[in-house]
């Protein structure tokens, strides 16, 4: 990690969540950001069979098996190795998926959101809980995967697919007209809030890691020299 990563923290914790709760207010209100969100929505809705294909990467039964199965290969690894605290990344991943429809479903009844003329009526679609599935479980799962991959370019690709499947189901979802452009940037923005925050733990659980090991070779070496110093004679 570049030595400017914890710079850019807070911006990627305070520009997602600032731009969400400017969209929420929209949504909310009525805004004229609404308007523009419809012209985009006329512009892009087109749909297809690969947009309809997108959107099933966002679909719970698909998403969070990957996340299950990069948690228990993180758990493995780790357990394999003797790290310190191997449990907890595999945890708060999955605590984090979680909290999605904790976040997400109160927002859609709170904000009552109708669909693009595509969709019955109804309410319910701000933000896109699709949208917000994918990108924590695909996200979460590059994190726990990341440290155990020792070529820079794997680790590279994994972030560039990882976000690739993202931004395509958000696509998808806008191309079929199941949701507005707006429903799907929401969920970007709390994706990028929640991902942020849980770097930051896995983060502090690493350090916490190297400070135990730190301090366990440390007692270690000072019980072995006082192994070594000879004995006064009585």
């Amino acid at each position: 990690m570049s030595t400017s990563a914890p710079a850019r923290r807070p911006l990627l914790l305070g520009v997602p969540a600032l731009v969400l709760a400017v969209i929420t207010w929209q949504v909310v209100a009525a805004g004229p950001l609404l308007r523009v969100d419809a012209r985009l929505s006329r512009a892009l809705v087109r749909p297809d069979t690969l947009s309809q294909l997108l959107t099933y990467l966002g679909d719970y039964r698909i998403a969070v098996p990957v996340l299950l199965l990069a948690a228990g290969y993180a758990a493995r690894r780790g357990r394999a190795t003797g790290a310190d605290l191997w449990w907890v990344p595999p945890v708060a991943a999955l605590a984090l998926m979680a909290l999605v429809p904790a976040v997400v479903v109160p927002l859609k009844d709170w904000t009552a959101r109708p669909g693009t003329p595509l969709m019955p009526p109804g309410t319910g679609y701000f933000p896109s809980g699709h949208t917000a599935t994918a990108g924590v479980a695909y996200g979460s799962a590059t994190l726990l995967l990341l440290p155990w991959l020792h070529s820079a370019h794997a680790r590279r690709e994994l972030v560039v697919g990882s976000a690739l499947v993202t931004s395509g189901v958000g696509f998808g979802l806008v191309r079929h007209g199941y949701h507005w452009p707006l429903d799907v940037v929401a969920s970007w923005c709390l994706c990028a809030v929640l991902l942020t925050a849980l770097s930051l733990v896995l983060d502090r659980v690493t350090g916490l890691a190297l400070e135990r090991g730190a301090r366990r070779a440390a007692a270690g070496t000072a019980e072995q020299d006082s192994r070594r110093q000879p004995r006064r004679a009585l």
